[in-house]
């Protein structure tokens, strides 16, 4: 994740190639319920969620350069429907948001964003995930979000500046037998 941006715009049409990869994304159902709002003026966006308090404070302003913010979006209301259709009905699915026992919506929208940091990598940018938490509501409102959609977060893009990596980079990674479940369990390889 790029926390540093240079404020460099971006060539026509990449952003539109990169967000059609990320749309290729697998998608329960084919529901294909992620969208995007493409932010070429992010000041705008900043003034919705950071106040000039906050600004003066804020431990990444290198941030605030990205020339694009993608806001990824998606739409619940559009995998009930799609779990209502006749090959999908039996799952009983289609009745509401809570009949989902995992909200694919949001795995669905993860991935979406999964594929745009790797396009927006092949593409030599630099490109970092946040969540806009407490600001979903003025930026809804601020970007004329179309109706329903929740925002899942925001990716800016840019080209990178010199980065300094933030306290979370230097977690170590848990080991690899600390994340891998197996059964049958392995055979103990201890003596006998």
């Amino acid at each position: 994740m790029c926390r540093n941006f240079l404020p460099d715009p971006l060539p026509d049409g990449l952003v539109p190639e990169l967000l059609d990869q990320a749309r290729r994304a697998p998608s329960a159902g084919n529901a294909q319920a992620v969208e995007f709002c493409v932010v070429t003026d992010p000041e705008h966006y900043w003034r919705l969620t950071l106040t000039s308090e906050r600004r003066a404070e804020f431990p990444w302003p290198g941030l605030l350069a990205a020339p694009v913010l993608v806001v990824v979006l998606t739409d619940p209301d559009r995998y009930v429907q799609r779990y209502s259709e006749p090959d999908k009905a039996r799952t009983g699915l289609g009745e509401s948001p809570e009949a989902w026992p995992v909200p694919y919506w949001w795995v669905d929208a993860g991935m979406a964003v999964h594929h745009l940091l790797v396009a927006a990598t092949t593409a030599g940018l630099g490109s970092c995930f946040f969540g806009a938490f407490e600001h979903e509501d003025a930026v809804v409102e601020g970007l004329n979000i179309p109706e329903g959609r929740r925002i899942v977060g925001i990716v800016a893009l840019g080209y990178a500046n010199n980065d300094r990596p933030s306290s979370s980079s230097r977690r170590p990674r848990r080991l690899l037998e600390e994340v891998i479940h197996s059964y049958p369990p392995p055979p103990n390889t201890e003596d006998g």
